[in-house]
């Protein structure tokens, strides 16, 4: 089946306001009329500058983690109903950043997915292997073991607001890219498995993006595979010229 393509910028810590008004006004006539789903996931303090931006364009604005609480002693910390409330669309849950240097665990994960959803928010939910991990085989594993675990709980009605990434760890801000085979290999697994919980018609279904170094370059080949629905995009996603040509390459691959 034709599943629709997603294109989501992760800005990581990059860009003040006035930075990331320039960059939407340069990204969105590059953009507009995609076929394919924009986003993009900015920092905390840019979220209110980048959904002023966003107005009137085909745009959409993440941001890159929520907590799993709703409210309390959570110093740091931001909701997802703050998010929410404030025009947010969509957030990223378990970034393997988020995962290495801040903590985040499988069922930290599983949490902040589920408060993500409980307050109408659209998730990016991201697995992926170590190097390691690949190099002793056990890729397959422990990306059905991530999705596995952050999907309990969660219904099957409620599968349309999530959207699965794989970024390979290893991939990661390297330089690094998994081949298109390998990419499309894992993306299958993550299909799999989400058919094992929910059945054939809901894996069918799911968005399943790349996301691991994927740039102007290579964005074409990696959709181009038939379980690549799009890419979460870090670096590239800071060039306007780098992320349209990203998104030129989903919607050719429609």
């Amino acid at each position: 089946m034709s599943r629709r393509k997603v294109i989501a910028g992760n800005w990581k810590m990059n860009n003040n306001p006035e930075q990331t008004k320039t960059l939407i006004n340069e990204i969105a006539p590059l953009v507009s009329g995609s076929k394919s789903d924009v986003i993009v996931c900015v920092p905390y303090v840019d979220l209110a500058a980048a959904l002023e931006t966003v107005k009137d364009t085909n745009i959409k604005v993440g941001a890159q983690n929520c907590s799993w609480a709703v409210s309390g002693a959570f110093t740091g910390e931001v909701s997802a109903p703050m998010l929410k409330s404030i025009g947010v669309e969509y957030v990223i849950t378990g970034h393997s950043e988020r995962r290495t240097y801040f903590g985040d665990t499988d069922v930290t994960v599983r949490d902040r997915t589920r408060a993500a959803l409980d307050a109408g928010l659209k998730v990016i939910l991201c697995v992926g292997e170590y190097l390691e991990q690949r190099e002793q085989g056990v890729t397959a594993e422990v990306c059905a073991m991530q999705t596995k675990i952050a999907l309990q709980g969660v219904a099957a009605e409620e599968l349309k607001n999530i959207i699965i990434a794989y970024e390979p760890v290893w991939a990661i801000g390297t330089g690094k890219t998994a081949t298109a085979e390998q990419a499309d290999e894992v993306c299958a697994i993550i299909r799999a498995t989400v058919c094992g919980l929910y059945g054939e018609a809901a894996a069918d279904d799911m968005i399943i993006q790349y996301g691991g170094s994927m740039n102007a370059g290579n964005a074409a080949e990696l959709l181009s595979k038939p379980n690549v629905d799009g890419g979460l995009i870090g670096g590239a996603s800071l060039k306007a010229n780098d992320f349209a040509q990203i998104v030129k390459a989903a919607d050719e691959s429609l």
